[in-house]
């Protein structure tokens, strides 16, 4: 085999490829995701990817903190006891959204098992401001479990992000390998009890 062969052999896909991020991008994103004390899932969960997305202008913000209470081994968020709710982070959230003109934004949010509801008034209010400040744009949530408490999943399925969505990250085989708490057969509770109780559809475009 001739090295012309080795060569297309050993060349890997372009979509394989992390493309350096467009500096000016990403310093701007970082500015402001600082400058307001807000977290994204791109920095803390150390996603590979970050840079690409950054240089795009999209991050997948993280709210009610950086700092998780349980600690599944295929996260690398932070896991400990989580520092007080800032009630101020939905308008922060909101005017960040704001300001990066996002026609479409992603949040998802560290579990608050300390929290008496999870935290999910904090995402009811994130999604009204969100929706307040920026008209015409669409939302989707990538939720935690609330540990199957259906009162609270309907919270935020009464504020009517366009996107609901929960992580199931293995087989039921595996999954207490890779969590620490929750079930695999509660994830299942929470899709189901989501897609039954989706009462609105709108029709939208990104």
């Amino acid at each position: 085999m001739d090295s012309t062969s080795n060569n297309l052999l050993l060349r890997k896909p372009d979509w394989l490829k992390i493309r350096i991020p467009k500096a000016h991008v990403h310093k701007s994103i970082n500015g402001l995701i600082v400058s307001n004390r807000l977290h994204t899932i791109c920095e803390s969960g150390n996603c590979p990817n970050a840079g690409d997305c950054w240089s795009r202008g999209t991050a997948t913000f993280m709210i009610l903190g950086d700092i998780c209470t349980r600690s599944c081994k295929f996260c690398n968020v932070k896991t400990g006891k989580p520092l007080p709710v800032d009630h101020q982070e939905p308008k922060k959230v909101a005017a960040s959204v704001k300001e990066l003109g996002l026609k479409h934004c992603v949040i998802t949010s560290v579990d608050r098992d300390d929290l008496p509801d999870g935290g999910a008034s904090v995402w009811v209010e994130t999604i009204h401001q969100i929706k307040q400040l920026n008209p015409g744009i669409t939302i989707e949530v990538l939720i935690p479990d609330f540990d199957n408490r259906k009162e609270l999943i309907q919270q935020i399925i009464e504020a009517q992000p366009e996107v609901i969505s929960h992580n199931l990250e293995t087989v039921e085989r595996l999954t207490p390998q890779v969590r620490s708490r929750a079930k695999y057969a509660t994830s299942l509770s929470v899709s189901v009890w989501v897609k039954q109780n989706l009462k609105y559809y709108k029709p939208w475009t990104i």
